[in-house]
């Protein structure tokens, strides 16, 4: 018979345990890595304490510490990484206007873009739609469907990709080839009006076009609106179309952008307005956004990558050249620049940025259908980000060594993704439990 006193002694000890390796890491990378201020982090941190979901969202660095430290027989070769996102969840997806002007659904946040196994992000995504599932109510063999129709749709594409049968240069996601939700957000996006988010954060002034000064967007000071303009000559020499004439990119105003998602608070962000074309004065104006940007999470835990690094000292180059690798259709304004010593990348602010929300979608078989879009889109990701782009830094097919990591078995490699996520979704609510403790008694929040 067990010694109850025993087990609870077990257990407690190793509750305290994870409880310091949680505070540990969050004092590592947000007070000293990142350095963010008591105010910053008390912000965070009640962002992250609102549900499980929005805490693995902002712990992201949690989970590479905990994954790179587990045996998973599906890695790739790391003689032969992949270009991966390195922040893959459910809301790092959405519609926005591609190059060629279309509207289109594909992932909509590189800032962690690195080199790796293809494998952690199909297990961040996984974790993200168990705790998906578990926030809309869903059984546990409900959630395990989800998360195996997410890895299923990965694995048939890369195996059409590596065959030859598709081609990721050309596969997108628009209103053609869309289903369920995805179709619909698409199809209600293509009526919105171009000027949709110039009208809402821009307003006309007689002599030309301003922000609006709200909670979410300040006036700059004068050293700093100063130190932007001095660096808009270098990230005009970056910007990816390079056919766009120097009063195209004439800086109209300059706002600065707060309350901005989770991971990136505590970074600079600003929205430029530029003159973006002479055809109506006023009314063809374009917002970009400048964001800071530091070395990815994944960095700190992966193999360490030499030939990465001599490409991309800049970060903001980093995550540009990450963006224009994994889309078909880079947005034309992708550029970077520096600012203070520090890095910064620069994207058009897309006035069809939208990203589906939970409650649109109404049962687990609407669920499936976006994840199967979701999961041909992160192998399309995965696969375009190697030889076939000018500017790839792989001399190999991605798609050929993620097929044979993944084995000959399909369903198997599925069912494994879904136990494994199932089992450390559980895990982030449990850690989930202990922060919220944690912060009330650090933060009182």
């Amino acid at each position: 018979m067990v010694n109850q006193s025993i087990t609870e002694g077990v257990i407690r000890t190793r509750s305290k345990l994870r409880r310091d390796l949680l505070i540990s890491i969050f004092d590592e990378f947000d007070g000293g890595i990142m350095a963010l201020s008591p105010v910053n982090r008390s912000e965070k941190y009640g962002k992250m304490a609102q549900s499980a979901f929005s805490f693995y969202r902002g712990s992201a660095y949690l989970f590479y510490f905990d994954t790179t430290r587990q045996y998973f027989p599906y890695h790739s070769s790391p003689a032969r990484p992949t270009w991966i996102q390195g922040d893959l969840h459910f809301e790092n997806f959405g519609a926005f206007r591609s190059e060629d002007g279309d509207i289109v659904y594909d992932v909509n946040d590189f800032d962690e873009g690195y080199v790796g196994s293809y494998l952690y992000d199909l297990l961040r995504m996984a974790v993200s739609i168990a705790l998906v599932g578990r926030q809309l109510g869903y059984s546990e063999a409900e959630q395990h469907k989800s998360v195996e129709s997410y890895a299923a749709a990965y694995s048939r594409q890369i195996r059409r990709f590596a065959q030859g049968k598709d081609n990721p240069a050309n596969f997108v996601i628009n209103e053609d080839t869309a289903k369920g939700p995805v179709k619909k957000l698409l199809r209600k996006l293509e009526k919105r009006r171009q000027s949709h988010f110039l009208e809402k954060v821009t307003a006309q002034m007689q002599s030309s076009r301003v922000f609006l000064e709200t909670s979410e967007l300040l006036i700059p000071g004068a050293a700093e609106q100063a130190e932007l303009e001095q660096a808009w000559s270098f990230y005009t020499q970056t910007v990816v179309t390079r056919s766009l004439n120097e009063e195209h990119f004439r800086i109209k105003d300059i706002a600065v952008k707060r309350g901005s998602g989770t991971a990136s608070i505590g970074l600079d962000r600003y929205y430029i307005l530029i003159e973006g074309g002479l055809e109506q004065a006023g009314e063809d104006d374009t917002v970009l956004e400048v964001k800071e940007v530091r070395a990815p999470v994944p960095a700190y835990f992966m193999p360490y990558s030499e030939s990465f690094w001599q490409s991309f000292t800049h970060q903001g180059k980093r995550v540009s050249a990450t963006q224009q690798a994994m889309h078909h259709k880079a947005d034309p304004y992708l550029g970077f620049l520096t600012l203070g010593g520090r890095d910064f990348y620069v994207r058009e602010r897309s006035p069809y940025k939208k990203r589906l929300k939970l409650e649109d979608i109404t049962d687990s078989g609407e669920l499936i259908r976006v994840l199967e879009v979701m999961g041909s889109l992160t192998a399309k990701m995965h696969a375009r980000a190697d030889a076939d782009v000018d500017k790839g830094i792989l001399n190999y097919h991605s798609e050929q060594e993620i097929s044979k990591a993944m084995g000959p078995d399909p369903d198997a490699f599925a069912r494994y993704i879904a136990e494994w996520a199932y089992s450390y979704a559980g895990q982030v609510e449990k850690d989930y439990a202990m922060f919220k403790d944690w912060v009330v008694e650090r933060y009182g929040l």
